[in-house]
């Protein structure tokens, strides 16, 4: 397990607990009692830290290495799924994956960015960013679930679109534009969930969505915090300001009415748990389509439409 740099202190306890087990074992000595005191100030030292995270901590979780991706959470959630390829014009986007499955008895559409956890995964799904055609294959899949009937579940995990000149070439804005416009309109339901980092339009290109649910420790923004940082204060080391101000925690997103909940995380993260967090999130799908299953069709795209106009404030 890869450690953040605030969780020090419990490393420093949990490499005590090793040691003694370790020289428990070798010298045949009973250490359970000291082992059991250090494990019961561990887990006081773990809630202390996690109920104190700033912005720029919370963050750290939302990137870590190890954090649950879209396709794993697909396979723990679903009784059956059918990966679908290509944006039916250029090539298949492996930054974008989804497919047809069933979750809870609900037959669905789901689509989710894909990031890596080793640098060779990350170079192949480019670190979660996709390119036009990822977002022209989400559309795609989305249109399939608007004419058979299927709702839609999406789940976010990116720091943004792909910015290289390549995806300006194949239309990178229209394509994010165009999923806007699309997904306004459907008559199935949408639910997405932030999983990780919601980076920008990227993020929002497949969250149009009736629900927005966030995991505990994600992040869902308009800008990256190194982003902001460099362009309002010239220094993206700033970043950390940036996170503060930019109001991007799930607690804050919810509390601005973004986003509509938040999925609570085992203790220290998603990372440790990911059967825990696929299960909190289908139980959260299969309660959501419940409600929509008694809704009109197009009650379901006035609710979705009246979410968006009603977000901010503004005067006349």
């Amino acid at each position: 397990m890869n450690h953040l740099e605030f969780e020090k202190p419990l490393i420093e306890l949990y490499e005590k607990i090793e040691q003694l087990k370790s020289l428990s074992k070798t010298s045949e000595i009973n250490l359970d009692q000291e082992i059991e005191k250090i494990e019961k100030r561990a887990l006081m030292v773990k809630k202390d830290i996690y109920s104190h995270l700033t912005p720029p901590q919370i963050v750290q979780i939302a990137r870590h290495q190890n954090r649950p991706d879209s396709l794993s959470l697909l396979h723990l959630m679903s009784d059956s799924f059918v990966p679908l390829h290509g944006d039916r014009l250029f090539r298949d986007d492996p930054s974008i994956v989804g497919g047809l499955a069933s979750i809870g008895g609900h037959k669905v559409v789901v689509i989710g960015h894909q990031k890596g956890h080793d640098t060779k995964e990350n170079i192949y799904r480019n670190f979660g960013m996709p390119h036009p055609e990822g977002y022209r294959k989400a559309l795609r899949l989305m249109k399939m679930a608007e004419k058979f009937k299927r709702p839609i579940v999406t789940l976010i995990d990116t720091p943004g679109a792909y910015p290289g000149i390549e995806a300006e070439e194949r239309g990178q804005a229209e394509a994010i534009a165009r999923n806007l416009k699309e997904m306004a309109a459907f008559t199935v339901p949408i639910i997405t969930f932030v999983i990780g980092e919601g980076g920008s339009g990227g993020a929002l290109a497949i969250g149009v969505a009736n629900k927005v649910h966030m995991l505990e420790y994600s992040v869902y923004s308009v800008i990256s915090p190194e982003g902001c940082a460099s362009i309002l204060f010239r220094d993206a080391t700033k970043s950390d300001l940036a996170s503060a101000s930019l109001k991007i925690t799930s607690e804050d997103v919810v509390r601005l009415g973004i986003a509509d909940g938040v999925i609570a995380e085992p203790l220290g993260g998603g990372h440790h748990d990911w059967n825990a967090v696929s299960k909190c999130i289908k139980n959260q799908i299969v309660s959501d389509l419940k409600l929509y299953s008694k809704m009109d069709p197009s009650d379901i795209m006035e609710e979705r439409y009246q979410k968006f106009r009603n977000m901010g404030q503004y005067s006349s």
